[in-house]
């Protein structure tokens, strides 16, 4: 059976045409006991992508965007048999795991002749075969890694619960409330573990994750993020070609800008689909200008927001009996730590000019969203 895979892959898996995935297809469809071969073939290229620095999370994310729907299914149900072999799998990695785990049972459901069987792993092995190395963000699975601490920080577990609640209510004013008053948790929770760092002399490093950034709009939401990341002392860089930013600062502050840039977006999102409503009543049309617009605006308020947010929270700490004295070079020393970090991932990377905000009305309205999702407790809405 080996030999028919051999062929089968060498007819398929090095050209860009159908012609190589028919010849591949029809020599596997023709000898169902290389099935298990087969399979055993996928998690091996995934063995490889995990050593070339991608994760589960990235994995499917790509597969979603240029292939379909049964070839998300098969890369989840390959994703979870490879990891299953491993003692130890990274931090961040049983989250993905889990996201991936409901997709699993629907992956023998669509019917299939033996052919298109056979095309659809070859298509995905094609897709595995061509990913290039990425910047690793963490281990590969299998190494021994330190003990899981059990639960999480109460802080954390407030955050959450606040921001599920701001995301759920239907009023504006509930929603800003609500999400102001995560983002001074998560800025005093920042703050906590820096002085507890710096008092225990703690050989705390900076770390990475990926977070996605999908289409459509993804100039936007990059630009959100990169806000949020900012805000939250990390370095956020753009891989516009994969549909990710990597992020990269301190454990804690990598917590904060996943919940709340996601929180944030589900809240941005959900104000552009009422505001985009209310222009489509008064007879307008320009939805896609209009949705463009106000992301952008969104995201550049958002950025100010947040940063007199992480100011307060300093202010508020030099108030409770911390002296900036102390708390200002603490700081100061994570960011040079974090930006070192950052350049030594990405040695080279360049800016971009932001086009395509054509839509007064988005903007304006855009803006508006942001003012209404003010994170900063205490303080006055911007002119």
């Amino acid at each position: 059976m080996h030999e028919v895979i051999d062929r089968a892959f060498a007819a398929a898996l090095y050209g860009d045409g159908d012609e190589g995935l028919d010849t591949g297809a029809s020599l596997l469809a023709a000898n169902p006991a290389a099935d298990a071969e087969l399979r055993r073939r996928g998690e091996e290229y995934l063995r490889r992508a995990w050593e070339r620095g991608w994760q589960p999370a990235d994995v499917v994310r790509l597969v979603r965007r240029d292939l379909a729907e049964t070839h998300v299914r098969l890369t989840a149900a390959l994703v979870l048999a490879e990891t299953s072999r491993y003692p130890h799998l990274p931090p961040r990695w049983s989250t993905q795991l889990a996201d991936l785990a409901d997709l699993v049972p629907g992956a023998e459901k669509t019917p299939q002749d033996r052919f298109s069987y056979a095309t659809i792993h070859l298509q995905l092995y094609r897709l595995l075969l061509r990913l290039p190395p990425l910047e690793p963000v963490g281990p590969p699975p299998g190494e021994t890694l330190p003990a899981p601490t059990e639960g999480e920080p109460r802080a954390l577990t407030r955050i959450r619960a606040l921001l599920a609640k701001a995301e759920a209510t239907g009023f504006p004013e509930e929603a800003e409330a609500l999400t102001a008053k995560a983002q001074e948790l998560m800025a005093r929770h920042s703050l906590d573990e820096a002085l507890l760092a710096a008092r225990t002399h703690a050989k705390d490093v900076p770390a990475a994750c990926r977070i996605g950034v999908d289409a459509p709009y993804e100039t936007a939401k990059a630009i959100l993020l990169d806000s949020v990341a900012d805000a939250n002392r990390c370095r956020a860089v753009w891989n516009e070609a994969y549909g990710f930013s990597t992020v990269v600062g301190f454990e804690p502050d990598l917590e904060s800008v996943e919940l709340l840039y996601t929180s944030l977006l589900v809240q941005g999102t959900a104000a552009m689909t009422k505001a985009e409503a209310a222009q489509r009543a008064a007879g307008r049309r320009r939805t896609k200008t209009f949705r463009q617009s106000f992301l952008m605006a969104y995201a550049h308020r958002i950025g100010g927001r947040l940063a007199a947010a992480g100011e307060h929270a300093v202010a508020e700490a030099a108030d409770e009996g911390t002296p900036e004295a102390t708390l200002l070079p603490v700081l100061a020393a994570r960011d040079v730590a974090v930006t070192d970090r950052a350049e030594q991932m990405f040695p080279e990377t360049t800016s971009t000019r932001v086009r395509g905000v054509t839509d007064g009305d988005g903007w304006s309205a855009g803006a508006a969203a942001a003012d209404r999702a003010n994170v900063t407790p205490g303080s006055r809405r911007l002119p």
